[in-house]
């Protein structure tokens, strides 16, 4: 079968796809990337002819994959290929079957479905009871179970750099690199996708790491053949088990060395502080972690996140004082939430001494807790097709003052900088209160940037770059649009 990926952009490696990409090699079949942002994907879908046109679909995004889909299909009308869908939206969201167009869509893990599916219509044709799938054959829904979630990680295959390497530029010369040192979490936070993706695997180990060995091999090759000088693991945390981090700090200095960046949270951090000399010892220079939301209701209750804030303050200067920097992640404009929850969210940041904030604006993802709760407390403004592609933009929340909504979109602009500078909250709870328009959002976007810019290369992510590479970076962080 000839596989083909579609990807609307790319910031940093797909590990989802390359992953698949190489399950799908391992069992003889050929794949191939188009990115949107880069190449037209029907001229190449032309070109290559594929069997299967294979979709990665985040919930805000959905419809422009749903668009291109169409357009492929119809360029290849005598030879349409077989279009699926994979991901968190229809993952949480699997109605969406019913769109025009979409023949598949994998709900959960796809590494050994996307294989099987690949298999079965190169047999053939489509076998239509693999686990996983569900599948739209002459108007009929067909609804397959799950199979077991994937418990040792390590024997997959290394996940295929080439696919995106080959292709994309920056991903393949910028010296920071990401990868995956593990899969799942065993929180229940209601923002995030995990507690709704083990409804869908009940009974099953919340959390699974790759073997140490496994993943330095990869970073290993990786350098060989492309060159790294930090590696970034997206894992959602990174700490979880201590047996894995003490093999993983005893053998990365020895047989990797480079330094690192990954996610913690501040309770496991202040119960185990030898994980930060763990993560020490291993060469860790920056760490990522939760911060949310200041206010107790709404972190606790709301958000599930049991942790003081104390805890937090506490975690981010044992952090600090290791000598590894910490960035933080920050939800805006929540349901039932308020202008001032958010700039003491800010203020909290700054007490816990976070090296970089992000904040983004909530949106409330289908399959979430969170998502439903604001959906069904009327919170929400339209449907889920309303969710902004990315959150940093624009609320689709109902504000209890909704004069307080602009204030809330525009302090995501400057969210960071009243961390960084506590002084200057006087003057920024002046400056959201601007008015939106193309002037004050392209201004307040570009101090964004080029804040955001300087302090990744600064603090968070400070590898060494000559003058054509720091261009490129530049180029590809004013190219995303967060």
């Amino acid at each position: 079968m000839r596989v083909l990926f579609i990807e609307k952009q790319i910031d940093y490696e797909p590990q989802g796809i390359m992953q698949l990409s190489a399950c799908l090699k391992q069992a003889g079949h050929e794949t191939f990337l188009a990115i949107a942002a880069q190449e037209d994907p029907v001229q190449l879908a032309k070109e290559i002819e594929p069997d299967i046109v294979a979709y990665s679909v985040m919930t805000g995004s959905h419809q422009w994959y749903f668009d291109i889909n169409r357009r492929v299909k119809a360029a290849l009308k005598d030879k349409a290929p077989f279009s699926i869908f994979g991901g968190p939206h229809p993952t949480f969201f699997p109605e969406m079957i019913t769109e025009p167009g979409v023949d598949g869509l994998c709900v959960g893990e796809g590494d050994e479905a996307i294989v099987d599916l690949a298999n079965s219509l190169a047999n053939g044709g489509l076998k239509p009871d693999i686990p996983n799938w569900w599948f739209k054959i002459e108007d009929e829904i067909v609804r397959n179970p799950v199979r077991p979630l994937i418990q040792n990680l390590g024997d997959l295959p290394m996940p295929d750099r080439h696919l995106v390497y080959d292709k994309h530029e920056y991903s393949r010369i910028t010296p920071i690199k990401h990868f995956m040192g593990s899969r799942g979490c065993p929180y229940n936070c209601t923002y995030c996708f995990n507690h709704a993706y083990y409804q869908i695997y009940s009974r099953e180990r919340r959390g699974n790491q790759r073997p140490v060995d496994k993943i330095i091999e990869e970073v290993n090759w990786v350098r060989r053949e492309w060159g790294v000088q930090q590696v970034v693991f997206i894992d959602d945390l990174f700490i979880i088990y201590d047996d894995w981090l003490e093999e993983f700090a005893e053998k990365w200095p020895k047989q990797v060395g480079l330094p690192f960046f990954c996610n913690v949270r501040a309770n496991l951090i202040v119960k185990g502080p030898h994980k930060v000399e763990l993560l020490k010892k291993a060469g860790c220079s920056t760490v990522s972690m939760g911060v949310e939301a200041a206010n107790d209701r709404i972190r606790v209750q709301l958000l599930k996140r049991r942790m003081t804030q104390e805890d937090m303050i506490k975690a981010g200067r044992m952090i600090r004082d290791a000598g590894i920097h910490i960035t933080s992640t920050n939800i805006l404009g929540l349901p039932s939430s308020t202008l001032e929850d958010d700039l003491a969210t800010m203020r909290l940041n700054a007490a816990a001494r976070i090296s970089y904030a992000h904040a983004f604006l909530f949106q409330p993802y289908p399959g979430t807790e969170l998502g439903k709760f604001a959906q069904d407390g009327g919170y929400m403004v339209g449907s889920f097709d309303d969710i902004s592609e990315i959150a940093w933009e624009r609320s689709i929340l109902i504000f209890e003052n909704e004069d307080e909504k602009p204030q809330v979109e525009h302090l995501q602009r400057w969210f960071a900088i009243g961390v960084e500078f506590p002084w200057l909250e006087p003057v920024i709870r002046w400056l959201i209160k601007a008015p939106h328009n193309k002037v004050i959002d392209t201004l307040y976007w570009w101090i964004y940037k080029l804040f955001k810019g300087w302090m990744l290369k600064r603090r968070v992510h400070p590898a060494r770059m000559g003058v054509k590479d720091l261009f490129t970076a530049a180029k590809q962080l004013m190219a995303i649009r967060s």
